[in-house]
């Protein structure tokens, strides 16, 4: 059968034609155009950047809370590379005044004449906007309960459990709504037979329940009560002969965490959840302030963070540290990269390195760096030709990357030649990873580039792999110096590794001497260069140069 042939301005038509008619905002999605349009009525409530827009991925990010960034990219993703027909999402856009509003993204794709797909076409609309009953699981809704809520908190010592279910929307996505009402449904079904006097259940929005208990405010009675909800499931699960598997996380908020302001308390108990599923899942948590204030502390630095890269990488840094022989001469530096924030204080690389990982931010981040580094390697080069720069590549580059391309393109820019980057990986990264690193590896080698095993002895590698994977150079961490400098055993097994180390003719780097007391010691064992605080901390480019390059022509 011949496909219908559609177009962009022919759906934007029908979708204005059917928006008078309905309180949903309707919308189309060109795919292979990269181009969104929704009803102008979207305008009102959120913050849009108008309702017809270009690069979709990049600008949702404008307006969806930031936290369901991430969730939203993989679902759009999907739909991207034709993995999925279906576009079920659950997730927060911000208003106009910058507030979350949850809402409910449907839509389905529409194939080409070919069979590809091409467009998206779907309805968004407001989950708080609903029935106080909800017809699935037959329990009352939030309405209700926010209704209730003022006259309860002062009547009650309230204490909340708040359950999950783990895993949901892969439920939907393998087996269907059918399939996923129906676990719903055993899921009320489980809580409310748990339940004792003074206990009342609420379904909150997709696989989310909440247990409000105006009786014992007890941390133990709620624990004991999602106990016996996952045993109760445990036997619908063997009923069903294990059909499907499932679990449930549980929040428990109670004492100072249930505030008089049903927001605030929706918000930690919505935290109490989501850290107990960010806990390994199948699990309860109890509320903790503190927890609490990290967690926040957290997304505030990775919001900043998101910020700052499109706002062309303000706040980061490239700072340099020399690598020196053993002869005191230098050949290359290490890059690192720094970040002061928008008050202008520096955040610790411990910190800000994690969060630009999880966040998938590395990538770009990564590409800046590389730009950077090699840049700055072309004017060092200009005073000493055999300068090398050593920069750091996360394993989420190789994975999620075209790393091999990237620094191509990156070192053709600037003008220098891969024989002057030296590439460093973590070994716990590489090791975990193998496949797809070990082939990135492989490839960065025959286009020139120098390979370093970074951290080596803080994590799973071992000779034989380092044997194996074959890098041009090993740099031994500072935790494992400092144990071979004060412990006579450790100091034997470190001589033993560099020798065996340069028996496969690679380099050895020692990093983190600090004093002259340990350059002494650590130049007894034999290593190629040394990197530490000794020679110098990581500096600008502009010091880097004038204090290593230009006034001491690399001599130290």
């Amino acid at each position: 059968m011949k496909k219908q042939k559609f177009n962009f301005e022919y759906l934007v038509d029908v979708v204005n034609g059917f928006s008078p008619c309905m309180n949903d905002y309707l919308y189309v999605y060109d795919l292979k155009n990269d181009t969104y349009f929704i009803t102008e009525s979207a305008l009102e409530r959120f913050r849009l950047p108008g309702n017809l827009f270009h690069k979709v991925v990049e600008s949702h990010a404008l307006f969806t809370y930031p936290d369901d960034v991430p969730m939203l990219q993989d679902d759009l993703g999907k739909l991207l590379r034709g993995e999925q027909k279906m576009h079920d999402l659950r997730y927060r856009w911000l208003s106009k005044e910058g507030e979350p509003i949850w809402i409910n993204c449907k839509g389905r794709i529409l194939a080409d004449e070919e069979g590809e797909p091409a467009f998206l076409v779907g309805c968004i609309n407001e989950i708080g906007r609903r029935q106080e009953a909800d017809n699935v699981s037959g329990l009352l809704g939030e309405n209700l309960l926010k209704e209730y809520w003022p006259n309860m908190i002062s009547e009650y010592p309230v204490a909340l459990l708040r359950i999950g279910i783990d895993g949901f929307k892969e439920i939907n996505e393998r087996l269907g709504t059918e399939y996923g009402d129906m676990v719903l449904k055993e899921v009320a079904k489980s809580i409310e037979q748990c339940l004792e006097e003074g206990q009342s259940v609420f379904r909150l929005f997709a696989d989310e329940f909440l247990v409000v208990d105006v009786k014992h405010d007890s941390v133990e009675e709620l624990a004991n009560l999602y106990d016996q909800v996952r045993k109760s499931i445990d036997v619908l699960l063997t009923l069903h002969h294990y059909e499907v598997l499932y679990t449930i996380s549980g929040g428990i908020t109670q004492g100072d965490a249930v505030d008089a302001d049903y927001m605030t308390t929706m918000k930690y108990s919505e935290f109490a959840l989501q850290e107990a599923k960010r806990r390994g899942k199948n699990q309860v948590y109890l509320y903790e302030k503190q927890d609490y204030e990290d967690w926040r502390r957290k997304r505030n630095l990775m919001n900043m963070l998101r910020r700052c890269v499109t706002d062309g990488f303000k706040g980061f840094h490239l700072y340099f540290q020399p690598i020196i022989s053993k002869d005191e001469d230098l050949l290359y530096s290490e890059a690192l990269l720094r970040f002061q924030d928008e008050d202008g204080t520096w955040i610790s690389p411990v910190e800000v390195i994690p969060l630009l990982e999880e966040s998938g931010l590395i990538i770009p981040v990564g590409k800046w760096v590389m730009e950077q580094a090699f840049t700055c390697c072309r004017e060092f080069q200009k005073y000493r030709k055999d300068y090398k720069v050593s920069i750091n590549v996360s394993y989420i580059q190789i994975l999620k990357s075209p790393i091999c391309t990237d620094l191509l393109e990156a070192v053709h820019k600037a003008g220098i030649t891969p024989d002057s980057v030296v590439i460093e990986l973590t070994e716990s990264g590489y090791l975990e990873k193998s496949k797809a690193v070990v082939s990135a590896w492989n490839k960065l080698k025959e286009y020139g580039f120098r390979i370093a095993v970074d951290d080596f002895g803080t994590g799973y590698s071992n000779l034989q792999n380092i044997g194996e994977l074959g890098p041009n150079i090993v740099k031994i961490d500072r935790t494992f110096t400092m144990k071979a400098l004060s412990n006579e055993y450790e100091s034997e097994l470190l001589k033993h590794i560099i020798y065996m180390v340069h028996s496969i003719q690679l380099v050895v780097v020692i990093e983190g001497i600090e004093t002259s007391q340990e350059l002494v010691r650590i130049r007894e064992m034999d290593p190629d260069y040394i990197q530490g605080y000794y020679y110098s901390k990581p500096c600008s480019g502009a010091e880097f140069c004038d204090k290593f390059i230009v006034s001491k022509e690399g001599k130290v």
